[in-house]
């Protein structure tokens, strides 16, 4: 649960970025970003998935740029029901869903990505092998 709660503050702060860096995005406070940034998440798993479906045919054959498309319409579309969180235009919400999605990905990497244990022993690695003692 707090790693959910985690990545929604990383997800409220990648907002505030690109609000910071796209001057057609507009986020009016901390507050205004975290629920923004429940709303995306929620249209991101509830609609999202249908409308990649529906428009699977226009993605083909646009080899997928169409869903970078269908990742601004959805970007803007969360931007107007909003108050606090405004998004310029059509092209406004293309760049800033890419955005978007970038800097989450990345906080969510530097942040919450699980790193693998050290190896056992002194953990020198010989030949793809571990070797405890010599």
């Amino acid at each position: 649960m707090l790693r959910l709660l985690a990545n929604w503050v990383l997800n409220a702060v990648a907002l505030l970025a690109v609000a910071y860096l796209l001057p057609s995005v507009h986020v009016a406070s901390f507050g205004s970003a975290l629920v923004a940034a429940l709303v995306l998440g929620f249209v991101n798993l509830l609609v999202r998935p249908l409308l990649v479906l529906l428009t699977l045919p226009a993605t083909l054959l646009t080899f997928g740029l169409f869903y970078f498309v269908l990742n601004g319409l959805l970007f803007w579309a969360v931007g107007s029901i909003l108050r606090g969180f405004e998004v310029g235009g059509f092209w406004a919400g293309v760049f800033g869903g890419i955005l978007y999605g970038m800097i989450a990905w990345a906080l969510s990497q530097l942040f919450l990505a699980r790193r693998p244990p050290p190896p056992p022993g002194d953990g020198r690695v010989v030949e793809g092998r571990v070797i405890d003692h010599e």
